[in-house]
């Protein structure tokens, strides 16, 4: 992609009244002219913005291959966006490990498109934070991994290079929207990967294709250099086949960043070593309203309360609690997910108000695409873009305010049962992954992208930290059990999982 040149124009008399009418006010001549006065001289200053160097940051690991898009031979799941091969240093924890990253985050010198036709042929040139931090500890990174376009749908079946196939069963798909994260991953194309989380892009697909995921507390993970939909609910962590893996990848990643504009005071732990007590050491509360939900198949929860019969036969203390204000996580999800996704695109892909890195190509990049392509938006996000502007302009901002103060109630009602319980559990989602289909009408495909949300989603607002591993089949599809945690306590979460884990081998 070109580059626009810099140079900032003062706005015309009608761009002027335009500007205005987009705040709801009728301005007089005389107040054009002035405006127009004064809008000239102030903007004498963004002149000198334009001369001004912007910051930049040495890139490590120079040696950069621009990778390729492997054909259907080579990718039978079509897991790759790009294969590409970026080597770290020589040794350190990750030497040796291959990791995949979502197409979201970014890694300089190699393409980077989001699942979309929008960013077709954008290269970031600095890397994601969490990038920096797995070569720093000796990882390679091997692909950029397919998902769903912009990230918004949990089925796995809408990137714009097609839908990505179950690595269980190729007749389904792998769940979204971290698709590809977990094809190449449960497939064996790369040994652990990167995915992100903001409705439970990281835990369905886990769930859906046999896979762990782990969605860490929000902020615990640096979000800088990955592409996101809110401030409040972005989150990115590991994907791979054991809770042992996903530990060793929040190790490297977990910690303050400076340049997140996301994050306050973080706490870290030692994650790996927090593994492998005994189930005996564990209390779980399992949450009634998690199961029952209206999308729910009776073999999914009937796996997932064996499992957890079985975990109590192993020694761990399983009881059931109910949080009744659970079945209202998802209106509160939809309540700050849909407006909050919606400011973000408006303010160009990258947000506004933190104290942070802010990637101003990223931003010149998707504002151009938006302005020139966005009728090849997904349709979920379509939908989305139409209800966050009227919810917003109609309804001024009411539901967007109310929804975030009944997160915050909804996150203490949970911490209240985890003041006596290790981990909360139940189904990551309601059903197994849905077969694959080519004969979808735009309403059938609405559906089959959000319907699966239920328990994942009220953690994304929240900000606790959950994990899902797998808990056995339902019609041979795989079933995940998820575990959640206290805020900022993911070795405690880690350490359920990988118990949960252990018992079943």
């Amino acid at each position: 992609m070109t580059e626009i040149p810099p140079n900032v124009r003062p706005p015309t008399p009608e761009e002027i009244r335009e500007m205005a009418a987009a705040h709801y006010m009728e301005l007089s001549d005389e107040e054009v002219a002035d405006f127009a006065a004064a809008i000239e001289g102030t903007l004498e200053g963004y002149e000198r913005l334009d001369e001004l160097p912007s910051p930049t940051r040495e890139r490590r690991y120079t040696d950069r291959d621009p990778g390729y898009r492997p054909d259907d031979d080579e990718d039978p799941l079509n897991a790759f966006v790009r294969k590409c091969r970026v080597e770290g240093a020589d040794d350190g924890p990750l030497a040796g490990v291959e990791v995949g990253l979502k197409d979201s985050v970014a890694l300089a010198g190699v393409e980077m498109t989001c699942g979309s036709k929008l960013l077709e042929g954008y290269v970031p040139d600095r890397d994601a934070t969490i990038v920096t931090r797995l070569l720093d500890a000796g990882a390679t990174i091997t692909g950029k991994l397919n998902m769903e376009d912009m990230a918004f749908s949990g089925s796995g079946e809408l990137s714009a290079t097609g839908p990505v196939l179950n690595p269980r069963s190729e007749d389904h798909i792998a769940g979204g929207s971290s698709s590809g994260s977990i094809a190449a991953v449960v497939a064996g194309d790369v040994d652990v990967a990167i995915g992100g989380d903001q409705g439970g892009s990281i835990r369905i697909p886990a769930a859906w294709s046999g896979g762990v995921g782990h969605k860490p507390t929000h902020t615990l993970v640096p979000y800088t250099g990955v592409a996101g939909l809110g401030f409040s609910f972005d989150h990115v962590g590991p994907m791979a086949t054991s809770v042992e893996d996903c530990a060793r990848i929040l190790d490297v990643v977990a910690g303050k960043d400076p340049d997140d504009p996301r994050q306050g005071v973080v706490e870290t732990d030692d994650y790996r070593a927090a593994l492998g007590g005994d189930p005996a050491e564990l209390t779980v509360a399992v949450l009634r309203e998690g199961f029952g939900h209206e999308a729910s198949e009776e073999g999914v929860d009937e796996t997932v309360r064996a499992a957890l019969e079985d975990f109590e036969a192993a020694g761990a203390t399983v009881e059931e609690v109910s949080v009744p204000m659970h079945l209202d996580g998802l209106p509160i999800w939809n309540g700050v997910a849909i407006e909050e996704t919606t400011a973000t695109i408006r303010d160009e892909g990258i947000g506004k108000y933190g104290d942070g890195y802010y990637d101003e190509r990223f931003a010149e990049v998707f504002g151009r695409a938006r302005r020139a392509a966005a009728d090849d938006y997904l349709t979920t996000l379509k939908l989305t873009l139409v209800l966050g502007e009227y919810l917003s302009q109609r309804y001024r901002g009411r539901y967007y305010a109310k929804a975030r103060n009944l997160a915050r109630e909804l996150r203490e009602r949970y911490d209240e049962v985890l003041a006596d319980a290790d981990v909360l559990a139940m189904p990551t989602t309601p059903q197994t992954a849905h077969e694959r289909r080519d004969d979808l009408e735009r309403l059938e495909v609405i559906e089959r992208a959000l319907s699966m949300l239920p328990n994942t989603a009220p953690f994304d607002v929240t900000g606790h930290p959950a994990i899902s591993v797998p808990a056995g089949e339902h019609d041979g599809l795989p079933v995940g059990l998820m575990f959640v945690g206290q805020r900022f306590d993911d070795a405690t979460v880690l350490r359920a999982g990988d118990a949960f884990e252990r018992q079943r081998t």
